[in-house]
C-alpha cells in the first residue's frame, strides 16, 4: 500500500525525524489558511498523488507549464499556483500518459537547501536484510544513478538482530560527505528512520532528495513511503490512510473479493489458482504471441462466487478480447471452478473467446460441466495447448 508524501511526513515526524512544517489543503481557500500558518517567507505548493517525478511533471493541456511542485514567495502566489493545480491532471514519467488528477496539495514552508543528497530503506531480497541505500546525487532518479554513476550510491545491509548502530549510521554519513554537526544530525535522522521503517513494517522508504540546509541540519525534504499489505492488520492507523482515488478502480474490487490482482496491458485476460502457475501462464502467452491482460490468483480455497467475481473483473476491462482460464487442482476442485466461470459466463453474456485448462481434483466433473453449460468454451489438454488456443481465437476473432 502506498500513502501520499504529507502522510509520511506526518508517520515520520512522530518518530523524531527531521522535516519541514507544512499542511493538506483540498481547496484554495485551505491553501491559503496553511500557508498563512507557517513562518514563510518561501512556501512550496506541492501536488499529492501517488506517483514520483511531480516537480518534472506537466499538467495535461499545458505541457510547457509548470510542474506539479512549485516554489512561490507570497501568499497570493500560493493562492494562484493552488488554483492551477487543483483538479488538473498532472502526468509524470511513473503516472503514464493518462496522469492522475490532483485533489489535494501539501502546503510547505520554504527550506534554505546547501545540497541534495538521496536516501531509502528498503527490503534487499538478494541478502534477506533491510538495507540502507545513499548517494550524493540527490533529487535525480536512484535507476539512472546506478546506470551512469554506480560508484555513487552506497549500500548498507543492517543485520536484523543488531538493527541500526552508530557505525552504519557515520558509514553513510561520511560516505555522503556529511561533516561536523551535519554527520551528527544524519545519524539521529537515520536512526529515526530505520525505526520507522521496522516498526511500521514498510516495504520501501524513499528520501528524494534528503537535503543539508544551511545551518548544518540533515532533513527530509520528501517521504514515500510503501507498506507490506499483509501486516496491515497490524496498523489501523497506516490502513486509515489508504487513498482509493489513487488506486487502480479494478484491483480495488479485487482486493474486496480477496483476489490477487494486477492489470496489465494485454488483452487476454488470466484467472489462475497460485501466484507461480499464474505467472507461467503469462509468460506461456507471451511465447505463443499473445499479451496477458492481467494477473489473476483466485487463491487455493476460492468459492463459486469468488470465481465468478473474477470472471467478471477480468470482462470489466474493455481491452479483454479472451480469456485463459488455467487451474491445478489441488486444494482448489475443478467443478467449483467450473460452476464460477459457467454462472459468470452466463451473467454477464460471454462475447470472447473463453479457453479452459483443467487438471487435479474432480477434473472429469468440471469437463462435463462446462461441455453440459452449452456455452462456447473451448478446452485444453495441458497449458501449451491452452494458450495455443486462446492466442489463435482472439486472432481469429480479430
Amino acid at each position: 500500500m502506498n500513502i501520499h508524501e504529507y502522510q509520511a511526513k506526518q508517520l515520520l515526524a512522530k518518530y523524531g525525524v527531521a522535516v519541514p512544517k507544512g499542511a493538506v489543503a483540498y481547496t484554495v481557500d485551505e491553501a491559503e489558511k496553511a500557508a498563512q500558518a507557517l513562518p514563510g517567507p518561501v512556501w512550496v505548493v506541492k501536488s499529492q498523488i501517488h506517483a514520483g517525478g511531480r516537480g518534472a511533471g506537466r499538467f495535461a493541456g499545458d505541457p510547457n507549464g509548470k510542474g506539479g511542485v512549485r516554489v512561490v514567495k507570497s501568499i497570493a502566489d500560493v493562492k494562484a499556483n493552488a488554483a492551477q493545480m487543483l483538479g488538473k491532471v498532472l502526468v509524470t514519467k511513473q503516472t503514464g500518459a493518462k496522469g492522475k488528477e490532483v485533489k489535494r496539495l501539501y502546503i510547505e514552508d520554504g527550506c534554505d537547501i546547501k545540497r541534495e543528497l538521496y536516501l531509502s530503506i528498503l527490503v534487499d531480497r538478494a541478502t534477506g536484510r533491510v538495507t540502507v541505500i545513499a548517494s550524493t546525487e540527490g533529487g535525480m532518479e536512484i535507476e539512472e544513478v546506478a546506470a551512469k554513476h554506480p560508484e555513487r550510491i552506497i549500500k548498507v545491509a543492517i543485520d536484523p538482530v543488531t538493527g541500526l548502530q552508530g557505525h552504519h549510521a557515520r558509514k553513510i554519513a561520511f560516505g555522503l560527505g556529511l561533516e561536523g554537526k551535519q554527520v551528527g544530525s544524519a545519524t539521529t535522522l537515520l536512526t529515526a528512520l530505520y525505526k520507522a521503517f521496522v516498526d511500521l513494517d514498510a516495504s520501501l522508504l524513499e528520501v528524494n532528495p534528503l537535503v543539508v540546509t544551511g545551518a548544518g541540519d540533515v532533513i527530509a525534504l520528501d517521504a514515500k513511503m510503501n507498506f507490506d499489505d499483509n501486516a496491515l492488520f497490524r496498523h489501523k492507523n497506516v490502513a486509515e490512510l489508504r487513498d482509493l482515488d489513487e488506486e487502480d478502480p479494478m484491483e480495488v474490487e479485487a482486493g474486496k473479493h480477496e483476489l490477487n490482482y494486477v492489470k496489465l496491458d494485454g488483452n487476454i485476460g488470466c484467472m489462475v489458482n497460485g501466484a507461480g502457475l499464474a505467472m507461467a501462464t503469462m509468460d506461456i502467452i507471451k511465447l505463443y504471441g499473445g499479451e496477458p491482460a492481467n494477473f489473476l490468483d483466485v487463491g487455493g480455497g476460492a468459492t463459486k462466487e469468488r470465481v465468478t467475481a473474477a470472471f467478471k473483473l477480468i470482462l470489466s476491462d474493455p481491452n479483454v478480447e479472451g480469456i485463459l482460464v488455467n487451474i491445478f487442482g489441488g486444494i482448489m476442485r475443478c467443478d467449483v471452478i467450473a460452476e464460477g466461470v459457467v454462472a459468470a459466463a452466463r451473467e454477464v453474456a460471454l462475447n470472447v473467446p473463453l479457453v479452459v485448462r483443467l487438471e487435479g481434483t474432480n477434473v472429469e466433473l468440471g469437463k462435463k460441466i462446462m461441455k453440459q453449460s452449452g456455452l462456447p468454451i473451448l478446452s485444453a489438454d495441458n497449458l501449451a495447448d491452452a494458450a495455443e488456443k486462446i492466442v489463435k481465437a482472439v486472432k481469429e476473432a480479430a
